[in-house]
């Protein structure tokens, strides 16, 4: 019998153009932790694709069954076991060379945006890179029709959620001892945003953001 698994259409789509990406600018070796694996697809084929990193996948406790089948059907060794991370919850002791996300500021609300960053910054090691993929707004325009109607549809649904402006992702990656290094523009009006933590040594342990 076939197992079920979880699938999205567009990480099909978007998986190699990131990957293609992350080729680029991720290390040569360390552990790259992935907030949001969602369905797992993104973190088994960049696996395969760069067999000389370690993957972190995590997720929230709702997300991690199917994840888990994704992961038991589809991994590698270079995928470490699953873990539990919510942003605004206790995030793991572990340090990383690399952090990467996908499709995750839009769908946080702008506390657990802050949350994410403040994490990130914690939890990188000295000189690492936090990749941030989606959709984006540049001066407070949206860079594409389509992304003014997804936008209407996530504050529908929840109005915490919606695109997030570049400028204030800079601005909050800034108030984390983050720059944004490189701008990586892709498919269907997407954009890959490349921070570099600059702080020599990473301290203390994350937790809820204090940021509003």
């Amino acid at each position: 019998m076939a197992v079920d698994l979880p699938f999205a259409a567009a990480c099909e789509r978007n998986k190699v153009p990131i990957c293609a990406v992350l080729k680029e600018v991720l290390p040569e070796k360390g552990t790259v932790l992935e907030i949001g694996s969602g369905t797992g697809q993104h973190i088994v084929f960049f696996a395969a694709q760069q067999p000389r990193l370690h993957w972190q996948p995590s997720d929230r406790k709702e997300y991690l069954p199917g994840l888990s089948r994704r992961l038991a059907a589809d991994g590698c060794s270079t995928i470490l076991p699953l873990i539990e991370l919510d942003v605004m919850q206790s995030w793991p002791e572990q340090n990383f060379a690399a952090v990467y996300s996908a499709n995750t500021a839009h769908i946080m609300d702008w506390q657990a945006v802050c949350a994410m960053f403040e994490g990130v910054s914690q939890r990188l090691l000295p000189g690492g890179s936090f990749c941030l993929y989606g959709p984006f707004n540049e001066g407070g325009t949206f860079t594409a029709p389509s992304n003014a109607a997804f936008d209407a549809q996530l504050k529908r649904e929840n109005p915490a959620m919606g695109i997030r402006d570049i400028k204030a992702l800079e601005t909050l990656a800034s108030s984390q001892q983050m720059v944004l290094e490189r701008r990586f523009s892709l498919p269907a009006n997407n954009q890959l945003l490349l921070f570099r933590l600059n702080r020599q040594h990473s301290a203390g342990t994350p937790g809820r953001s204090k940021h509003d």
